[in-house]
C-alpha cells in the first residue's frame, strides 16, 4: 500500500501536485466529538491508556476531514511516567510530574528495558488503528526528543524559559547528561515498539529545542536526534522519521543532514520562502501555518495557505501547521485550510 499513500510518497522525495496534509494535535479539544470521548474516558491519561478510546479519537479528525495522516493519541511524558516518574495533569495548569534535580531521583528510575509494561496500551491504540485506519492514510507515531522530556522531568512542569532545565545542565552536568542518555534509549525502544505494532512513519518532538543555542544545540537537540534516528533506521530501515526541533531558526538549515532525518518540521516564526531556500534544499520539509489561523479564519488564513504551498511548491513538501492547533480553533477553518491546500 505504501506507493498509494500520499505522505509516504512525499516523504520518499516525491513531489506532488498537491502535498499532503495532517495537522499537529488534529486529535484534540477543539472538536466536539474530542470532547465527547474525552469525558467518557474520565480524564487525560485514563484516555491515552485506553486503546479504544485513543484510537476512537485518532480516528476522529480523519472521518471528519480525511487527512493524509493519522498520529497517534497519546502524551510525550508517557516516557517518564513508564521510568518511575510520578505523572498527573492540573486541568488548566497542565502536566505535573515529580522532579529529577539530584542524584538519589535519578537513582530510583527503572532501567529502560521495563518501560513496556507501562507503554504496552499504547502499542495496542497502534495495533488497532493500523487495521481500522482509510487504506490511504498513513499511521504516525511520535515521541518527545531527549532534551524536551528533560526540561519537564527537572521542572516538574513546562515552564517558559526551561531555567531549571538549563541550571542542571551547568551546575551538574553529569547527572543532566545522565538522563538524557535514559530518555535518549528508552525514545529508542518506545518508538521501535510503536513501528513494530504498524507506526509508517515516527515523529520526535523537541518542543523546546530553541532554547538551546550554540554548542548547546548541537550537543542537546541535533545529537540526541542522530542517535535516535540512526537507531531506529537500523532496526527498521524504510521507516521515515520526521524531526521537529521547534524555534530553531539558523540551526534549521542542516539539520536533516546532521541527523538524517526524513523531513524536517518546521515552526511559524521561520518565513517559507527562506526556509525553501535554506532547508527544504536537503530535502522534504513539513509546515509552517500558523495555528492562530485556525481561530481567526477568513481569506487571511486562504491567503498565508496558498502562499506557503506555493513556497515549497518545488520540493517535496507535507502541510502542517507550525504547532499544535489550540482548543479554541474553529472546525470550520479546519476544513477552510484543507480545501484551499486541495484547490477546491
Amino acid at each position: 500500500m505504501a506507493e498509494t499513500k500520499k505522505l509516504l510518497r512525499e516523504l520518499a522525495g516525491e513531489v506532488q501536485e498537491i502535498p499532503p496534509i495532517w495537522m499537529m494535535r488534529q486529535a484534540g479539544r477543539y472538536l466536539p466529538e474530542y470532547r465527547a470521548t474525552r469525558a467518557q474516558a474520565g480524564d487525560f491519561l485514563s484516555l491515552c491508556y485506553n486503546p479504544e478510546l485513543a484510537a476512537e479519537v485518532t480516528l476522529q479528525p480523519i472521518r471528519r476531514y480525511g487527512f493524509d495522516a493519522a498520529i497517534l493519541f497519546a502524551d510525550i511524558l508517557l516516557v517518564p511516567q513508564a521510568l518511575g516518574a510520578d505523572l498527573w495533569f492540573v486541568t488548566g495548569e497542565g502536566p505535573r510530574l515529580s522532579t529529577i534535580t539530584q542524584q538519589s531521583d535519578f537513582d530510583v528510575l527503572k532501567p529502560v528495558e521495563d518501560i513496556h509494561e507501562t507503554l504496552s496500551p499504547v502499542y495496542e491504540t497502534v495495533r488497532i488503528l493500523s487495521k481500522e485506519l482509510p487504506a490511504e492514510t498513513t499511521l504516525i507515531g511520535f515521541a518527545g526528543a531527549p532534551w524536551t522530556v528533560a526540561t519537564y522531568m527537572i521542572a516538574g512542569r513546562g515552564t517558559p524559559d526551561q531555567g531549571p532545565a538549563h541550571a542542571l545542565r551547568e551546575e551538574n552536568n553529569v547527572l543532566f547528561e545522565a538522563l538524557l542518555e535514559r530518555i535518549t534509549l528508552a525514545t529508542i525502544e518506545y518508538l521501535s515498539a510503536q513501528i513494530e505494532a504498524g507506526a509508517e512513519v515516527v515523529k520526535i518532538f523537541d518542543s523546546w529545542a530553541g532554547s538551546l543555542k550554540g554548542d548547546a544545540f548541537q550537543k542537546y537537540a541535533v545529537e540526541p536526534c542522530r542517535v535516535i534516528t540512526q537507531a531506529i533506521k537500523a532496526r527498521h530501515p524504510g521507516i521515515p522519521v520526521i524531526g521537529f526541533p521547534r524555534e530553531a531558526g539558523e540551526g534549521y538549515v542542516g539539520f536533516a543532514k546532521a541527523t538524517g532525518v526524513d523531513c524536517v518540521a518546521l515552526d511559524n516564526s521561520v518565513a517559507p520562502d527562506w526556509a525553501a531556500a535554506h532547508v527544504q534544499v536537503d530535502g522534504c520539509v513539513q509546515g509552517n501555518l500558523a495555528s492562530s489561523h485556525m481561530v481567526t479564519g477568513g481569506q487571511a488564513l486562504v491567503d498565508e495557505t496558498r502562499r506557503i504551498v506555493e513556497a515549497f511548491s518545488k520540493g517535496p513538501h507535507i502541510f502542517n501547521l507550525g504547532h499544535g492547533i489550540t482548543p479554541d480553533a474553529d472546525p470550520e477553518n479546519v476544513q477552510l485550510m484543507i480545501d484551499t491546500v486541495r484547490g477546491r
